[in-house]
């Protein structure tokens, strides 16, 4: 595989797609994937990689993230999103944020330009007025409106995110979501919180999509990392084994991660999970 040190994996949900149509996404997924890649190969750090390429699945508008959210039961738009630099461990995020397009890039600007974590509701909104970030002046002509008669599977499954290494050997992950259509107002799920739905250290970049309640109550996205430092488990066997055990709680979902050597690994226990990924010949694959 050329450029052998570089590795990029995104996904756009875990959920139940067997008998949907998912050309458009696949499309997508692969075109932003052609993205990343190229940036990776010109020697961009895997925090702005990951960033942009959240920026595009947001826009696209075929995922629950960015465009594509629904309405909350207040008729609200609330989206979550956050990254992480694994280099340093540095994190930004946004939880329960309306009005602002991309949270993607407020979650970047609190990384860069706050000593805090996280920014949430009113205070992420201004904060993001502040650092004139791109409003939404009528949701209702922005948003792609989800109609209320899907499934109870499928209100929490568009989650977007992304997992980078580059040249340097540095990884980054990102999370982006809308959430659960119809959630209560103010309710925040697994996306911006570090360690349960993004995580990027040393060791590993990951990304978690699915229920978001049980991907907390299971620290998903730190217990990858955690398995890899005390227990000696390959990248492999640790990000199924913290999918097993949210699955015993009961919940579904999946993860893209990404170790410091190697590929990118999908483990999951929805029916299927979209994604994309450079394969070992240096291949842009996509996959449900």
């Amino acid at each position: 595989m050329a450029n052998t040190s570089i590795a990029l994996a995104v996904h756009g949900g875990a959920g139940n797609y067997v008998y949907k149509e998912q050309a458009e996404q696949l499309q997508n997924l692969e075109q932003v994937m052609a993205k990343g890649k190229a940036m990776l190969i010109e020697g961009a750090c895997a925090l702005d990689v990951v960033e942009e390429l959240a920026v595009l699945l947001e826009n696209s508008g075929l995922y629950v993230a960015g465009k594509g959210t629904g309405p909350n039961s207040a008729g609200e738009y609330e989206l979550d999103a956050s990254i992480m630099d694994g280099a340093n461990r540095n994190i930004g995020a946004v939880a329960a944020m309306k009005g602002y397009k991309n949270p993607i890039r407020v979650a970047r600007k609190v990384l860069e330009n706050t000593p805090h974590v996280m920014l949430a509701g009113r205070g992420a909104e201004n904060f993001a007025s502040a650092q004139n970030c791109t409003q939404i002046t009528n949701p209702l002509d922005y948003y792609i409106v989800q109609g209320i008669t899907r499934l109870p599977e499928d209100l929490d499954t568009g989650t977007i995110g992304v997992v980078a290494r580059d040249h340097q050997d540095n990884m980054a992950a990102a999370t982006s979501t809308g959430g659960l259509l119809g959630k209560m107002q103010g309710r925040v799920g697994d996306s911006p919180l570090p360690g349960a739905g993004v995580w990027a250290d040393q060791r590993v970049a990951v990304s978690c999509t699915g229920q978001g309640e049980y991907f907390i109550k299971a620290a998903i996205a730190a217990d990858i990392s955690a398995r890899m430092r005390y227990g000696n488990f390959s990248l492999e066997s640790a990000a199924q084994g913290a999918i097993d055990d949210m699955g015993v709680q009961g919940g579904y979902g999946g993860v893209i991660a990404l170790g410091k050597f190697g590929l990118p690994v999908f483990p999951h226990n929805s029916q299927g999970m979209r994604r994309g990924w450079i394969d070992e010949h240096g291949h842009v694959q996509v996959k449900v």
